[in-house]
Parts: structure tokens; C-alpha cells; sequence
């Protein structure tokens, strides 16, 4: 008795819950069909302790089932676009590199294999973290460093992948204001919860001890943590690999075994694009533009 009671109250329930139309009716069968596109609406269940008695409970139609379908996937879809907006906050990435892609990379002769190299590694990244495999991008100021490790980083964003991309310079900035171990160490957890860290301008942060040794605990505990670390630098492979002082050959060490160097020596887009803007400017305030 109580088992029907509640049968019985679900499937009122169901019944107010499901859409009507003017123009659905009933069959021969006894069973309502929907006037769109004309299947059943009603099912008949019996319960397998009294098969002998059934009764008729709400099913969806065709169209129903297809607008339902359709229904799921625009909430996924939101649910994904709205997952990434939040992974895209958490990055810590710099706004002038939200919108870096891809797509926006501009591919010259110059630096086609570097585009190629950096993209294969996007679109490898499960086997990048499989293998602890990061990436060491060097080379003199304005090459596109940043630009094509923001690339990586919006890449992997968009398909879910937690990134954080931050500067040394920054990450000091926090940590000199902490009172205890406790507070640095909750910062650094939090990077290494990131499945890829980025790290940008490896060699621009203050030579201090307090500094060294900061950047040496952020590269080891990546290290240790087992997960994917990307740096850029201006700094020459030379310079690293030379270092006669022991707080920096530590540092440099470390990152030898975590990433694999690439090298950018282009052109320097920053010098064209100010060019650029210089000329532009210039023709607008004379009225040439």
C-alpha cells in the first residue's frame, strides 16, 4: 500500500511537470499522444510483485525528447563557458593576455617552428603532464615569449585544463607582505594545484637572498609536485649554464631538468608594433588619417 501511495505521488508529479499541447489526444490504445508529432505521451508500468495492476505514467515524445536533448546540451555548453570564465579568473594571467590565441599568432618565416613546437605541446599536454615535461622559453626582449606561452595557457583554458600564469616579480610582491611559512605556502599550493604553471620573465625579480631563495622553493616545489612548469626569460642559455654563483646555478639546475629549451631569436615585435603605432599616430594628428 505504501509502495503505490508514493508510485502514485511521483507520478502526479510527473504528470503536472509534463508540457501540454491543445491538440494532443488520446489513441486507440487508450494512451495519450502528442498532436505534434504524434507518439505516446503515457506508458503503461505494472509493479513485479502485482503485475495485475498497471498503471499509466508520463513519458516524453519524440519532439519532447529532442527538445530535452537540445536543452542539456545548451546547459553544458553554458556550464563549460561559464566553468572557463572562472579558470580564466583564477589564472592570475595579465588582461593584455586574455584574449591571446592561437589563431592570433602571427606565423612568419622567422618563427614558424617555434609556433609549431609551442602548439604541438598545447595540443600534447596529457602527455606532457604524463612525462613532467615543461617548457623553457629564452631569448632577448620583444621575440614573442610571453605571447606564445599565453597561447598555450588560453589554449588549454578553453578546453578546462587549470593553468596559472604569473611573473616571479608578482609572486614576491605577495609573499613579502605574508607574516609566517603558513601564508607563502598556501600561494605556492595554490600554483601547484594548477596542471600547467607559467611562470613569465624568469631573471627580472630583485637579486636579493630573500628573492633567490623564494624562486628556488616556487621551482622546487613544482619539481616535487610532478607537474609541468613553462618559464620565459631573457637570459641567455649561456648565461644559465655558466653561472659561477651557486644561489643561481641551484635555480638554473632545477629548471634544466624540468624543461626543455626553446629558443626565440626573431625579430623584436614589441620594436614593430611601437613603430607601428608611431606612424599611425603620427598620420592622425597630422589629419592623414
Amino acid at each position: 500500500m505504501e509502495v503505490s501511495y508514493i508510485l502514485e505521488s511521483v507520478i502526479g508529479k510527473a504528470y503536472e511537470n509534463q508540457p501540454k499541447r491543445d491538440d494532443d489526444f488520446i489513441g486507440k490504445d487508450g494512451l495519450l499522444y502528442c498532436g505534434k508529432c504524434r507518439t505516446r505521451k503515457q506508458s503503461i508500468l505494472s509493479l513485479p510483485d502485482n503485475p495485475s495492476k498497471t498503471y499509466k505514467v508520463p513519458v516524453m515524445c519524440k519532439c519532447r525528447e529532442e527538445e530535452y536533448r537540445r536543452e542539456q546540451e545548451e546547459m553544458r555548453k553554458r556550464e563549460e563557458m561559464e566553468r572557463v570564465a572562472r579558470l580564466k579568473g583564477n589564472s592570475l594571467m595579465d588582461e593584455k593576455f586574455r584574449s591571446t590565441t592561437f589563431d592570433t599568432f602571427e606565423v612568419i618565416k622567422e618563427n614558424a617552428k617555434l609556433y609549431k613546437m609551442c602548439l604541438r605541446y598545447a595540443e600534447h599536454f596529457d602527455e606532457m603532464m604524463e612525462k613532467n615535461q615543461g617548457l623553457l622559453l629564452y631569448g632577448p626582449v620583444g621575440t614573442g615569449k610571453s605571447f606564445a606561452a599565453a597561447c598555450i595557457a588560453n589554449y588549454l583554458l578553453d578546453r578546462m585544463v587549470p593553468v596559472v600564469m604569473t611573473s616571479f616579480v608578482k609572486i614576491l610582491q605577495s609573499v613579502q607582505f605574508f607574516s609566517g611559512e603558513d601564508e607563502e605556502q598556501k600561494v605556492i599550493n595554490r600554483m601547484n594545484e594548477a596542471k600547467l604553471l607559467i611562470i613569465d620573465d624568469l631573471g627580472a625579480e630583485r637579486n636579493t637572498e630573500f628573492a633567490l631563495e623564494k624562486v628556488y622553493n616556487i621551482i622546487d616545489s613544482r619539481y616535487r609536485a610532478r607537474k609541468p612548469l613553462i618559464l620565459t626569460t631573457n637570459l641567455s642559455l649561456m648565461q644559465m649554464q655558466e653561472t659561477a654563483d651557486i644561489r643561481y646555478s641551484r635555480i638554473y639546475d632545477r629548471i634544466f631538468e624540468m624543461c626543455y629549451p626553446v629558443e626565440f631569436n626573431g625579430p623584436s615585435w614589441r620594436k614593430e608594433e611601437a613603430a607601428k603605432r608611431y606612424d599611425e599616430m603620427t598620420k592622425f594628428l597630422e589629419g592623414e588619417a
